[in-house]
């Protein structure tokens, strides 16, 4: 909840975080571009098309009146306790982290985090090989 609006609220220009309205539809377009846990977390407050509930105005008046991302999620927490139960996986360093000591999971997710398959690939040492090979094109972004 905090990193998301920490960062959505560092994409607002100065004349947009004083209108509730303008807020709203760009929290729409962010939410449009979460995947993942932000994707859920947007669909619990309303920001998504396929949401049940619409609870955006607990985000956006907040915002327009300067109120910090912690107390907007407190205020959250509040109103709908998943949205606080949101776990994100963690990030894995490329650099430091030894392939071989990860799980398959967490290969494959490092896989579909950079949009790459691994055809064919039955064994961990698959897996691993794939990384290597497009770990020197992925390093740059």
């Amino acid at each position: 909840c905090i990193q998301f609006l920490k960062k959505f609220v560092e994409t607002l220009t100065p004349t947009i975080k004083e209108n509730a309205n303008l807020i709203e539809k760009d929290f729409m377009k962010a939410c449009a571009k979460a995947t993942g846990k932000d994707n859920r977390f947007c669909y619990y407050l309303g920001g998504t098309s396929d949401a049940a509930t619409k609870i955006l105005n607990e985000v956006t008046k907040p915002i327009s009146y300067s109120i910090p991302p912690e107390k907007i999620c407190e205020k959250l927490k509040k109103k709908d306790a998943q949205i606080c139960e949101l776990k994100y996986d963690k990030k894995i360093d490329l650099k430091n982290v030894n392939l071989k000591k990860l799980r398959v999971k967490d290969l494959k997710k490092i896989l579909n985090n950079w949009d790459e398959e691994c055809k064919g690939c039955v064994e961990k040492t698959d897996f691993i090989k794939r990384i290597e090979t497009l770990k020197k094109l992925h390093e740059e972004l």
